[in-house]
């Protein structure tokens, strides 16, 4: 039989190690750290559909009032 569910060791979603509770559901602030530069150099994506050329809003027009 398995483990009740607070008593399953979980694991750091990057290195394996067991979880930190003050960094879940990382190890560490490091692992943490390593996921958050993950996203932000665009290594995860959160898929989506395509965009056709029909769905994007049109683009502001300029003033036609002379400078």
């Amino acid at each position: 039989m398995s483990e009740p569910a607070d008593r399953v060791q979980r694991r750091c979603a990057i290195c394996g190690k067991p979880q930190d509770s003050r960094f879940r559901p990382f190890c560490s602030k490091r692992c943490a750290d390593v996921d958050l530069g993950r996203w932000l150099k665009g290594n995860y994506a959160i898929p989506g559909r395509e965009i056709d050329e029909g769905d994007q809003p049109n683009p502001p027009h300029d003033n036609d009032d002379p400078d």
